[in-house]
């Protein structure tokens, strides 16, 4: 069993930056791969990025490729999302989930999600 916990959500400017976090609990989540997914207010839910198990490749959606970058403490058991150069479009509720496919990109191969965290950009 899996536990995820998001932080680091807010308010920001148009072209800020925001680190979000993913703690995890549980003894197996190291051997899980974790993805970043968001959801804007009446869309549906979509991929932004996941990283492997051991943390050596990730991947990312067009739509923040060269602005997002993920990375991962295995000590800590904490996956990060570092969201620079902000636009208004990125707000969202973002969740962060484990599974055990890498690559994957559908919400469907996730078996543990968190709560979210809602990250919002003024333009």
């Amino acid at each position: 069993q899996v536990q995820l916990v998001e932080s680091g959500g807010g308010l920001v400017q148009a072209g800020g930056s925001l680190r979000l976090s993913c703690a995890a609990s549980g003894r197996t989540f190291s051997s899980y791969a974790t993805g970043w997914f968001r959801q804007a207010s009446g869309k549906e839910r979509e991929f932004v990025g996941a990283i492997n198990w051991r943390g050596s490749s990730t991947y990312y959606a067009d739509s923040v490729k060269g602005r997002f970058t993920i990375s991962r403490d295995v000590a800590k058991n904490t996956v990060y999302l570092q969201m620079n150069s902000l636009k208004p479009e990125d707000t969202a509720i973002y969740y962060c989930a484990a599974g055990v496919t890498y690559p994957a990109n559908r919400a469907t191969e996730y078996e543990y999600w968190g709560q979210g965290t809602q990250v919002t950009v003024s333009s």
